[in-house]
């Protein structure tokens, strides 16, 4: 039986690309929904999607002529970031829902070294640097998206090559590029629990720096434990929950909440009232 999480993660795939005459003749919705960013990767040009992805809207604002910076879309991410952290990528990021289910096949299971989870910080730095870069045109290459973004690939890229013929005749090497770096990401996926969201994200680096103290967070009742460890080993992206459980790397999966058999961890609204006791280390 599906869990709960699971549910809303296909509910929220599903709803933010709802625009369904756009997978059947290679359109692009365009409408007053499109002036908003979703919370999660979510590519601008797929068909069916309705808001535009957050990502590559600083990427395009920034590399305009003008070199603008969009007080709108960051504005939106800190809320996002303030209020749930990484919640949003555990929950409501399509691509990472695509990559649990990958995850699922019977194929060997291994572990990321730990310093391949910094990677994600120096994309992120990029998103905000690279465009700014003088070009021939005055316009800013969208660096994150032309060339590493695997979720524009497969909701953008492949169904408007399957959909809209002239686009065919228009493909080069960068789209082929594109193909076999999806390729390996969904190869390396089914084998590293959500590598490309724990390794390469620049939307889940951003969000990671708000899990400590973000409204929504796992509360640890020190009092409560027993140190089973139960929580820890269930823990997908393998951390040691009770040393931190809002690490930057915490999905919110929640996993560790079941498991824990004195209700030692909770997700929950912080208050003043609550102390959390724990040692950080990130």
């Amino acid at each position: 039986m599906a869990s709960i999480r699971s549910i809303v993660q296909l509910c929220s795939a599903i709803s933010f690309n709802s625009y369904w005459p756009g997978f059947q003749n290679g359109s692009i919705y365009r409408g007053p929904l499109k002036a908003i960013c979703l919370p999660s990767l979510n590519c601008y040009s797929c068909p069916g999607a309705i808001g535009s992805c957050p990502i590559g809207s600083l990427q395009a604002i920034m590399g305009s002529i003008s070199f603008q910076f969009s007080f709108y879309v960051t504005g939106l991410l800190l809320l996002f970031g303030v209020t749930l952290g990484r919640f949003i990528c555990g929950w409501l990021c399509p691509f990472g829902f695509i990559q649990e289910l990958l995850h699922r096949l019977p194929v060997p299971k291994l572990q990321l070294p730990h310093w391949s989870r910094k990677i994600k910080y120096f994309i992120l730095l990029g998103v905000f640097l690279l465009p700014l870069l003088p070009t021939a045109t005055g316009i800013g290459v969208p660096y994150f998206c032309q060339y590493l973004c695997p979720a524009g690939t497969l909701e953008a890229a492949i169904p408007l090559y399957l959909s809209y013929p002239p686009i065919r005749s228009a493909t080069g090497a960068l789209f082929w590029w594109r193909i076999f770096w999806l390729g390996l990401i969904l190869l390396l996926a089914a084998m590293y629990y959500r590598g490309f969201c724990r390794t390469l994200c620049p939307l889940g680096a951003f969000y990671s720096f708000f899990n400590p103290f973000s409204l929504w967070r796992i509360h640890y009742d020190f009092g409560k434990c027993n140190n089973c460890g139960q929580c820890s080993a269930t823990c997908p992206v393998e951390l040691k929950v009770t040393e931190n459980p809002n690490h930057p790397e915490c999905i919110r999966c929640l996993r560790c909440t079941k498991a824990c058999p004195t209700q030692a961890l909770t997700f929950q609204i912080a208050t003043e009232s609550k102390k959390e006791v724990y040692n950080v280390k990130a």
